[in-house]
């Protein structure tokens, strides 16, 4: 037999050499099990970052809730036992009351000037008259008298006793007057009666005036809730021009929203609340002259006018007379 034929028959059979090299050519399936798929690498990516988003957010939430509202620094007098008490008894539930003070520049008085969208005709008077008309005017004053001014555009006095609560969170005074745009005004003679010794920590200061309620709705003055008052107003000031003691703001801000009731008329409102804290009313009819005086504070046409009648004309007119815009602060002793 030849060398050739005797290899062949020695070897394996054709027949499965041919079957085994056949399976290779064949592409494999893959194996579901064994084999892992590859994810993209922008879907990686975008994964990462939602991750870390959602951890940031949890860490910011959890900050958020855990962090205490700040309680406002208040020093005045024997007020600031009273206020932080007060305000830590309100947050108990809390934890760290008492962290992240709020620092306030300290002063004898705040006088928050009330101004409507439509009065700038009031607010260019006041300027060229008793109001300085630029910043460092108003600086000056401002360290004259130890008096801070701003005016609050509003035109309901929901929002401005709003207004009143942001002041009291940024200024400390030991006393918060609220003055219309329609008066004269002496700051000069303002800070003096500020200044004076009081025995009372709760002071209400103003004109104090008493009336009947008004229940025509074609009136005025009309008072829509004025059959819970009765026939006659209790004594309150004057809307023009009032002043609140530090306490007694103190003891507002920390009332909560819609707690107070809100009544037709500012000064009404006002006085209902004073009514309720047992404050001490103090009346002085220097804050509502009908002419200037050697010791007049505000002068308005009252009870003509809520204020001064065409007031972008009068104040222009009573400033120009030295008894209102050059007279001494104190009266002089002619003794």
């Amino acid at each position: 037999m030849p060398l050739f034929s005797h290899r062949q028959s020695s070897s394996l059979p054709t027949t499965t050499t041919t079957t085994y090299s056949s399976k290779l050519l064949k592409p494999l399936k893959p194996n579901s099990a064994s084999v892992p798929t590859r994810t993209p690498v922008p879907i990686i990516v975008f994964s990462l970052i939602s991750l870390l988003i959602g951890i940031a957010g949890t860490i910011f939430a959890i900050a958020a809730i855990r962090r205490s509202r700040p309680l406002p620094v208040f020093g005045c007098g024997k007020s600031e036992d009273t206020f932080r008490a007060f305000y830590s008894l309100s947050s108990s539930r809390r934890p760290d009351n008492n962290a992240g003070l709020i620092e306030r520049p300290k002063l004898l008085g705040f006088v928050g000037i009330q101004t409507g969208f439509g009065s700038t005709d009031r607010r260019a008077a006041m300027r060229s008259t008793w109001f300085p008309s630029d910043a460092d005017g108003l600086l000056r004053l401002e360290q004259a008298t130890g008096l801070a001014f701003r005016m609050n555009i509003s035109a309901f006095h929901g929002k401005r006793w709003s207004f009143s609560k942001q002041r009291f969170q940024h200024f400390e005074a030991e006393y918060y007057v609220k003055a219309d745009d329609d008066i004269y005004l002496r700051p000069d003679r303002l800070a003096t009666l500020l200044a004076k010794e009081r025995t009372h920590s709760q002071t209400y200061i103003g004109c104090m005036k008493k009336g009947p309620v008004i229940t025509d709705p074609k009136m005025k003055w009309y008072e829509k809730s004025g059959h819970l008052i009765g026939n006659e107003y209790f004594l309150h000031a004057y809307g023009p021009i009032y002043i609140l003691s530090a306490e007694v703001v103190a003891s507002l801000a920390t009332a909560r929203n819609n707690s107070l009731r809100m009544f037709s008329n500012e000064d009404v409102t006002i006085g209902s609340w004073m009514l309720a804290m047992n404050v001490h009313h103090e009346d002085n009819r220097a804050l509502c002259e009908l002419r200037c005086t050697p010791t007049s504070i505000a002068v308005w046409d009252i009870p003509k006018c809520s204020g001064l009648c065409n007031p972008a004309l009068r104040m222009k007119e009573l400033h120009a007379m030295r008894m209102c815009s050059k007279s001494p602060t104190l009266p002089t002793d002619d003794r």
